[in-house]
Formats: C-alpha cells, structure tokens, sequence
C-alpha cells in the first residue's frame, strides 16, 4: 500500500492520494486501506517518515563510506537536490509536519540531522557544524525551489545546481580556521 500510496503521490501530489485508490491500487478492495491507515493524513505521514529514513540510510552510507568529506557532503546535498527535482510531492511532504502523532516522522528527520550534521562537522568541526549545516540545507533547498519553479536557468544565472553546491562547499571554514 505504501508503494501505491508513493506512485499516486508521484502522479499527482498529496491531492491524488486517496485511501480509496491506495487500496485499488494495491490489488486489495478499496475499502482495506481504512484498516491500516485513520485517514489520507495518517498514511501520507508514513510515506514521509519512511522517505526520511531512507534519506538517513542513504548518508549513514556515506558517512560510513570512507570518502573524502567534502565528497561525501557533496554527494548528500546533491541526492537532496534531485529528490527535489524528481519527486517534488514526496520532497514537499518530507519537510512538512506530518498530521497526528509526529513521534515516527521526528525520530527520522532527527536521524538524518545528525548523519548530515556528522558529514558538515568533519569540514566544519562539530561545534560549527549546525550552523554551517543549516546554511547548507537552507541554500539546498533554496536551489530545488528555484529549480522546481523554472527559475534556476541557466541562461539566466549562468549556473546550475552542481555548481552552486560546489560554492558552497568551497566556502565553508574548515577545522582549525576562525571564521565566526
């Protein structure tokens, strides 16, 4: 049902997602989703949650990966960056507070902060790493808005996405340096 659940979401945003279609989908009646789920809010919330843990799989890889840091967050800002691009919806509903019990959705989300404040702290230093952390995820998803809305042009800008995240890479103070 989660999977049917992601593809409408995919298909059409959180409007297309109904407990009805999820259970059509799924090859079950169209009644069995109100058996695992309150209402649509209860199930998109798992989706998200879910989303959020496998955004935390995906830099628990990376920080376990041995690569160089700068690599590593690289790598993290720019899988953000094209979840944003490739599934907007499931990226929208993946930083909007989940409806009902937020215990799931905020375990995952604080998961995925401290793997990503681990990869910022192994530049930064961990006493700077929220900061810099939150200016990194601030300007990652400023860049998917623009891009999102057809504003990030190329032409325009004369930069892209990959650019700009290198930018910003390049700018953070590494261990040891004074920056306030």
């Amino acid at each position: 049902m989660l999977d049917s659940a992601s593809a409408l979401l995919d298909l059409g945003g959180v409007e297309a997602v109904t407990l009805r279609e999820v259970g059509a989908r799924s090859g079950v009646s169209r009644s069995a989703a109100y058996r695992h789920f309150a209402d649509k809010e209860s199930l998109l919330a798992v989706v998200a949650t879910n989303a959020l843990s496998e955004l935390g799989d995906a830099l628990e890889v990376l920080v376990n990966s041995g690569d160089p840091p700068k690599e590593s967050l690289r790598s993290a800002l720019l899988s953000l960056i094209d979840m944003g691009r490739t599934r907007p919806h499931l990226y929208r509903l993946m930083f909007t507070p989940p409806a009902g019990d937020p215990t799931a959705a905020r375990q995952a989300a604080e998961r995925t902060q401290a793997l990503f404040l681990d990869l910022v702290g192994r530049i930064t230093g961990p006493g700077r790493a929220s900061r810099y952390g939150a200016l990194l995820l601030t300007s990652a998803h400023g860049i998917t808005g623009l891009d999102l809305s057809g504003h990030m042009d190329l032409d325009k800008w004369h930069t892209n996405a990959e650019e700009l995240v290198d930018t910003l890479i390049s700018v953070l103070p590494t261990r040891g340096t004074s920056y306030r």
